[in-house]
């Protein structure tokens, strides 16, 4: 089985064919990405009608080159999944629009996938573990700890109820002058900084429920900045550093209540994963292999590769779908919302 998978929903174009490997894992078979970091980077973040009109310039393109990597032909192709949200709408309905296309033509199942169950399955595809895990969904936009019972079986036990995660990075590298992509730039900085220099508060510490809240963390570092302003790089490498590590402070923290609330609705998790763009972070999986490790849990994570937006996860959720016959039909939705997982039953 052979899957070709599409990624559009933000700033990157990107494509691959998948198909099932060894022990339950994936072989990728071509895997490409076009970042459009340079098109956005005088912006400060992404621009929706850059990224679309970039998308429709090279997507015909990097489908192409997928499949002559793979060796293969369209016809030759079990199935087209396609990511249709949640994202930038443009971005969306280009993939969505262009996948469909092919569907109809070369007659092959269309597979329309939400992006973060992608996300939430790629750890199937590069380790082959078995069902059920907890994971830590953390991207720029989303920030959710989430219960994985099977493929669409998924069961939210946290989320943030302000900033996700990632774009409190961005926006504190912004704050403080630093480069575009602004995650990267700010675990840069803080490996120089002193991280107990500014005392940052960890908002929900200790709290119930295993839900997130960023904003009030990112307006102290704020006020801690103007107090110093002008800042020296001595300054913005301690901010950056106290910021990541009141980060990882929250993070460990909520994710022991996910693993206590864990038991009540999956049973035992097989590991622990994280994926999205946040999972690149060093210090973030240095943390969570430690909190793993004290839990008797594996611990999971992408390559640096696939932890951003890819084709291979896109496509690899299209095989865990198409081998339980869930395909879609043209009628298929873009969606810039498209929440994937049940929030937890309040007991």
């Amino acid at each position: 089985m052979n899957v070709l998978g599409i990624e559009t929903t933000c700033d990157e174009t990107a494509t691959a064919v998948v198909m099932p490997g060894e022990n339950g894992r994936g072989r990728i078979l071509s895997n490409e990405v076009l970042s459009q970091i340079a098109e956005h980077a005088a912006y400060g973040g992404v621009v929706p009608e850059i990224a679309a009109r970039a998308h429709v310039e090279v997507l015909d393109r990097l489908i192409d080159r997928a499949l002559g990597s793979a060796g293969l032909t369209l016809a030759q192709v079990d199935g087209i999944a396609v990511a249709a949200g949640p994202g930038l709408i443009g971005g969306v309905l280009i993939g969505l629009v262009t996948a469909k296309t092919q569907a109809l033509v070369a007659r092959k199942p269309l597979i329309a996938v939400n992006h973060l169950e992608a996300h939430a399955l790629t750890a199937r595809l590069t380790d082959g573990i078995g069902f059920p895990y907890l994971l830590l969904l953390a991207s720029g936009g989303h920030t959710q700890l989430v219960a994985v019972k099977g493929v669409g079986d998924y069961v939210r036990l946290g989320t943030t109820i302000d900033d996700a995660i990632g774009e409190a990075f961005d926006k504190v590298a912004k704050l403080l002058g630093l480069g575009y992509p602004g995650g990267p730039e700010v675990e840069r900085m803080a490996e120089t900084g002193d991280p107990e220099r500014f005392a940052l508060p960890r908002p929900m510490l200790g709290r119930r429920e295993a839900n997130f809240s960023l904003s009030g963390l990112k307006t102290a570092l704020r006020i801690e900045a103007e107090k110093l302003a002008p800042l020296s790089t001595a300054d913005v490498a301690d901010l950056c550093a106290s910021f990541q590590a009141a980060v990882v402070d929250v993070v460990v923290d909520r994710l022991r209540v996910a693993m206590r609330d864990f038991a009540g609705v999956a049973g035992h998790p097989t590991a622990l994963v994280a994926a999205g763009g946040v999972a690149a972070n060093g210090a973030i999986r240095r943390a969570l292999t430690t909190q793993a490790g004290e839990a008797g849990l594996a611990f999971v994570a992408p390559p640096l590769a696939l932890c951003g937006d890819n084709g291979a996860m896109i496509a690899w959720a299209g095989i865990e779908r198409l081998r339980l016959g869930l395909v879609d039909d043209l009628t298929a939705p873009a969606r810039a919302r498209w929440p994937f997982a049940e929030p937890k039953a309040v007991a």
